[in-house]
């Protein structure tokens, strides 16, 4: 990555050409006076560069970027190329994305264009040398962001099937060999030709599915690249190159995608107010296009973390409310604070808003800004300014930090894929309804917010990050060593070597921890023919050829041994249950259930110097956490109470080793109510100075944030 500012950036996304008067130097200066060092400019208006083909106005940025200069605000400036001009749609109707019913998406939005097109190529890199070259060497830009959110359609254009078809051509050499791996002999579905492939949209064979979701994320990965390449001709040698990722597009690898990047950025949109309350509403509103759960904030940032395994950019969250004229529930006092620290804590070097200003027309008139429609600053200028003053406190300590993690949780865009198109749950079928998009988020975030409550740190792993497609595996002593448990959630489409190398970690001392659907398919999503999970039954000691969905939550019964303290009194699986044969290994908890009964819920097994626990269930956040206290505990981890520093229940401690090797302890109070948390070892305030000696109880208020440092 290449260096960025020794200060974490704070700043917003800004769109002075959106304003209905001029007013650069007064939005400029309420900036500086907010605390902000950066903004983000330029990417949303093609036509504003260029109003008619050919003719460009390259110079009403100019006087934004030399006042952002003149008051030392850094500035990330934005390439147009998702929103394109209404003279390129009519001059080139032919570059409009195609989508699944066969129809040319309309336009009145935005990004519904076929990235792949020569002709939206030849218009995209004109409009991208001449923004890049017109401004590269302006000295307040600091970088360039590629494109916005990409990723949001899969193409069904002619040229783009033609282009997939060309691929299973190279890859697979003959028809005969494409029938073969993609088991075709069902519902004659051989093809005798190449040109006997059906088209996309009419597809219910996972196995093309599987393929077709993966082309077209390599041309999402592509477009970026690309755009990235032409950049770099043009930008200083500090200049960084990044794009801002919407981790639940369908169309984006969040792993490959950052590849040709400097850094990886992305988008962290989450539900305000009572939402972000600790411990997490026994109801929570539904996870969507913004997440819901303070959990959730910690697994955005954690993914973003994990796209580089670096340090990452918030390249927009959420000013005010987001989600249109009917969606209102701006945060509470306190709230912008909490979430900022929490994404700095978990190695953000950048969190930027979007956006600067409310618009006043358009799509996303009521999607909130720093400033309201009267561009008058209220409420959220004063917090986030308190924001922006803590943060320059704070300066180079808290910037680029490392999070800690006990807790590795592995990721698969794969296994995403391969469980959108075959889910484990819910009334969804190929060829009944849409793909599942969230099935895969389900299972992982079920694990992702086991840590949480169980405060424990994870740190999201990528099954390519372990096992690189194109170089050597990660020496499984190694990750071991760092990451004393591994959880594995619905590793569905896997590689032999992915699963072998998981069998090698528990065998040098890590705690491998196996859920649903794990080792089920294979590479192109067909089921195994060895026992499941495949090539782990034997480390696990256990083997399950049933399995059943699950109607209603079912009770659970702790088996194994004495019944740990954090054991919830009334734990339940829920959705899913594999019938768990135990061979070898020690049954931990059975269902409460006159069929389901028969079969264990959890067993373990010890494997080599470390462990397999086979989840067989998705547990309810309270077995969850109970769950993986427990792993945690046995392979080392520090006891609950010490990790929440014997806290109030709302209290978190999110801890991250500075780049000086200091620590730093992020404690929040997620709760109307007064909070409190006992500090263990002497810390100092970074932001107030005050220093707290060993046992000296911490007192918060409602939604209160500190941010301590110790030796």
């Amino acid at each position: 990555m290449l260096p960025l500012p020794d200060r974490v950036l704070f700043g917003a996304a800004y769109y002075p050409e959106y304003t209905p008067q001029p007013r650069v130097k007064t939005d400029l200066d309420l900036m500086v006076e907010a605390g902000f060092t950066v903004v983000r400019v330029g990417e949303s208006v093609w036509s504003t560069w260029e109003p008619e083909d050919g003719v460009l106005d390259l110079d009403w940025l100019e006087e934004a970027l030399d006042g952002a200069h003149e008051r030392g605000l850094s500035v990330v400036l934005g390439t147009p190329t998702y929103a394109v001009p209404m003279w390129l749609a009519r001059k080139h109707p032919e570059i409009a994305a195609v989508d699944e019913t066969g129809h040319r998406r309309p336009w009145g939005s935005r990004q519904e264009v076929d990235y792949t097109h020569p002709a939206f190529r030849h218009h995209a890199e004109r409009i991208i040398r001449a923004v890049v070259g017109r401004y590269a060497e302006h000295p307040a830009v600091v970088g360039f962001q590629v494109d916005n959110e990409p990723g949001l359609h899969l193409f069904h254009n002619r040229s783009v099937v033609e282009g997939f078809v060309d691929e299973l051509r190279r890859t697979y050499g003959t028809v005969d060999a494409l029938n073969e791996a993609w088991g075709l002999t069902y519902w004659s579905h051989r093809l005798s030709t190449w040109a006997d492939l059906w088209e996309p949209r009419g597809n219910a064979q996972p196995q093309y599915d599987l393929a077709w979701r993966a082309y077209q994320a390599r041309l999402t990965t592509d477009f970026i690249a690309w755009q990235a390449g032409i950049v770099r001709e043009m930008a200083r040698p500090e200049q960084w190159v990044t794009t801002c990722v919407s981790y639940s597009r369908p169309a984006v690898d969040e792993w490959e995608v950052d590849r040709a990047l400097d850094v990886a950025a992305g988008n962290p949109y989450y539900a305000m107010q009572d939402a972000l309350a600790v411990p997490t509403p026994a109801d929570p509103v539904p996870q969507g296009w913004t997440t819901t759960g303070t959990w959730s904030v910690v697994h955005s940032a954690d993914r973003m973390y994990a796209s580089k395994q670096a340090p990452f950019l918030v390249t927009e969250t959420n000013a005010g409310p987001i989600g249109g004229s009917s969606t209102n529930f701006p945060a509470w006092d306190g709230q912008w604070r909490q979430v900022a620290w929490l994404l700095v804590a978990r190695g953000a070097r950048m969190v930027e808003y979007w956006h600067w200003h409310t618009l006043h027309a358009g799509t996303e008139t009521y999607w909130g800004g720093v400033l309201p429609h009267d561009q008058r600053p209220g409420r959220v200028f004063e917090q986030l300014a308190r924001l922006g003053a803590e943060l320059g406190t704070a300066g180079d300590v808290v910037a680029g930090m490392r999070p800690d993690a006990q807790v590795g949780l592995l990721f698969s865009v794969p296994s995403k894929w391969g469980l959108a198109f075959q889910p484990h749950e819910g009334p969804r079928g190929p060829g009944h309804s849409p793909p599942d998009e969230a099935a895969y988020e389900r299972l992982t975030g079920t694990w992702a917010q086991a840590a949480f409550d169980a405060g424990l740190g994870v740190r999201v792993v990528h099954d390519r990050w372990l096992v690189p497609p194109d170089g050597p595996a990660r020496d499984p002593r190694e990750v071991a060593a760092e990451l004393p448990v591994l959880v594995v959630p619905a590793l569905y489409v896997a590689e032999d070597a992915l699963l072998d190398w998981l069998a090698a970690y528990a065998e040098a001392g890590g705690s491998l921890v196996l859920g649903p659907r794990t080792g089920y398919a294979d590479p192109l999503a067909r089921a195994r023919l060895e026992v499941k999970p495949a090539r782990l039954a034997a480390a696990a000691g256990v083997s399950y050829q049933e399995f059943t969905n699950l109607s209603a939550p079912v009770p659970l019964r702790w088996v194994g041994g004495t019944e740990p303290a954090s054991w919830p009194v009334a734990g339940c699986a829920t959705t899913w249950a594999d019938a768990l044969v135990a061979d070898g290994a020690e049954v931990l908890a059975r269902y409460e259930h006159p069929q389901l009964g028969r079969w264990p819920a959890v067993v373990s097994r010890e494997h080599g110097r470390g462990r397999v626990t086979t989840v067989g269930t998705v547990p309810d956040a309270a077995t969850g956490a109970a769950l993986l206290d427990r792993v945690a505990v046995a392979a080392g981890v520090a006891p609950r109470d010490e990790r929440r520093w014997h806290g109030s229940p709302s209290v978190t401690v999110t801890a991250a080793t500075a780049r000086d090797g200091r620590r730093v302890h992020v404690v929040h109070n997620w709760s109307w109510e007064p909070g409190r948390a006992v500090v263990p070892a002497a810390v100092t305030d970074l932001l107030g100075g005050d220093a707290l000696a060993a046992g000296e109880a911490l007192e918060l208020g409602a939604w209160d944030v500190r941010v301590l440092v110790g030796p």
